[in-house]
């Protein structure tokens, strides 16, 4: 009977090979919304589709991935082909996506969109970050098609402009897969070589499918390192792409690349004139003005009658003399009573005269200090004489010598009252000339003391 139970494995194999050999489920068209998108750093996409009522766990693994012109995002509507299977280890069935694409919005825009955004919170399009173009190239270098009409419009506009500048054209492809990498490195190897001051990168006119060389990340990230200031003049004057975002100066169209790299050889020959006629007339100007001068100068009274100018300045010289005498003659009394002043003050500050004062105070106070030194001594004399005959009066060996006597108990304590001793106890007796040694034989207490 258990013959008949199947494992959940064999089911779930049974019901993968009636999934995977249905026609109907091989290439499956789906249309809905992205949600619980995962990109795993294996590559693949996680995803959930969904619509109002249904999900359905889908997969897209990094080969399919790969050409994606979007980055999937949660809650963008797609259009989708692939094909239903089952995942064993879950026992689930799920969409293995093949293609993908926006609902609504092209692929190419939407990516264009993204690239622009991310470009910008990066930086790439700051002021801060673009350089000035060289307002008098020496050496233009053209990274273009060299056969496309975009770099003969370029070249034929530089020559008519500013004939002197040497122009070299970097040919690259600027169509295809392979364009944006021709483009990195033109742009790399015009820096390398280090021949130009100015580069213009660009093409003619074309749908966003042929411009999109332009519009892709390495580009951008080529000519926001290119130490040379970069004009990027990609198709018509309504054409944007990240490449003008990012380039330094942005032209509408090669023409007008051609026209901003170089200045205009006619209008500089009119500023040259211009510049000429306005030198002229300031040159005159200062002419006139000095004739003038000079002739003011003429009429002076200086110029008319010199002789009487140098009279009238020989008696203004001696008043100045004068003047300067009686100044120098008060300054040095000035200075010679400052002087004497200084002298006195200086003589009753000679250390001599310090040294005398300083000897007489020491005299002074060692007079004092011996007097004071004298009377303390006596007053400390008569204190201790005081004090020593107190201690006579109180010294015990002085009362001995009136007939009084210390006993002492056997231990050594001295006796103060009977009870201290007992009959036949042996006692000392300290008296102003000696010991005595004793025995007590009888004990008689005073009856005062009961």
């Amino acid at each position: 009977m258990s013959d008949n139970y199947l494992t959940v494995t064999a089911l779930t194999k049974y019901i993968k090979r009636k999934m995977d050999t249905d026609p109907h489920l091989k290439n499956i068209w789906l249309k809905g919304e992205i949600s619980n998108f995962k990109h795993h750093s294996r590559g693949h996409m996680y995803l959930t589709i969904k619509d109002d009522q249904s999900r359905l766990q889908s997969v897209m693994f990094a080969g399919n991935n790969r050409s994606l012109k979007f980055v999937p995002e949660n809650g963008m509507k797609v259009l989708i082909k692939g094909e239903i299977s089952v995942f064993e280890a879950f026992g689930q069935y799920q969409l293995y996506i093949q293609q993908m694409e926006p609902d609504g919005i092209g692929s190419l825009y939407l990516a264009f969109e993204q690239l622009k955004e991310k470009l910008h919170k990066q930086g790439y399009f700051a002021e801060s970050h673009k350089k000035e173009i060289p307002v008098f190239p020496k050496h233009i270098g053209v990274i273009t098609s060299p056969t496309g009409a975009a770099v003969r419009d370029i070249i034929t506009t530089i020559e008519r402009r500013y004939p002197i500048v040497k122009v070299t054209v970097i040919p690259v492809l600027v169509q295809g897969t392979q364009a944006a990498a021709a483009i990195k490195r033109g742009i790399e190897k015009a820096n390398e070589k280090e021949l130009f001051d100015t580069l213009i990168i660009g093409r003619g006119g074309g749908s966003i499918e042929e411009l999109w060389s332009f519009n892709e990340e390495i580009v951008a990230q080529a000519i926001f390192n290119s130490n040379i200031p970069i004009i990027s003049a990609v198709g018509h004057e309504t054409d944007m792409t990240i490449s003008d975002y990012v380039a330094d100066l942005r032209a509408p169209t090669p023409t007008g690349a051609a026209e901003l790299a170089v200045p205009s050889q006619h209008e500089l020959v009119e500023r040259i004139y211009t510049l000429k006629r306005a030198l002229i007339r300031e040159m005159n100007r200062e002419i006139i003005n000095h004739k003038n001068n000079l002739q003011r100068l003429k009429q002076s009274y200086a110029f008319r009658y010199p002789k009487q100018l140098l009279n009238q300045k020989e008696q203004e010289l001696d008043k100045h003399v004068e003047s300067l005498q009686r100044a120098m003659l008060n300054n040095n009394q000035h200075k010679e009573k400052a002087y004497n002043n200084m002298h006195t003050r200086l003589l009753t500050q000679h250390p001599k005269k310090q040294l005398e004062q300083a000897a007489k105070e020491l005299n002074n106070l060692n007079s004092k200090q011996q007097d004071v030194m004298k009377r303390i001594y006596e007053r400390k004399t008569m204190q201790l004489t005081n004090t020593m005959d107190k201690l006579m009066l109180l010294n015990p060996l002085e009362i001995m010598k009136r007939g009084f006597a210390l006993p002492y108990t056997a231990a050594g304590t001295i006796i103060n009252t009977t009870k201290q001793v007992h009959e036949q106890d042996r006692i000392t007796v300290n008296i102003s000339d000696g010991t005595l040694y004793c025995q007590v034989e009888q004990i008689e207490e005073d009856s005062h003391d009961n």
